[in-house]
């Protein structure tokens, strides 16, 4: 497998961006220099995440979510383990 995460991902299964071994591996997201956890799905390539609303819900139940502009930085987060910090 590759050290790069893939450019497009996408969390819901639904989704032709959605692979399930990436996703298991873990991807860590840096959105205009902050981490964010909330990242539904996201996309390097055109500057854009996907976040989730909190406590809003769509018509069938399912998160609503907000298209962010800026800049995307993802990365898998057992090799951000693996190296070490400088300090």
């Amino acid at each position: 497998m590759s050290d790069t995460p893939p450019d497009h991902l996408s969390n819901d299964p639904r989704s032709k961006f959605f692979d399930e071994a990436v996703l298991a591996r873990g991807i860590g997201i840096r959105f205009n220099g902050e981490e964010k956890t909330t990242v539904e799905e996201y996309c390097v390539s055109e500057g854009w995440v996907r976040m989730a609303v909190p406590r809003a819900l769509d018509r069938r139940g399912r998160p609503m979510t907000l298209k962010f502009s800026g800049k995307v930085e993802a990365y898998f987060l057992d090799a951000a383990q693996a190296q070490p910090q400088e300090s």
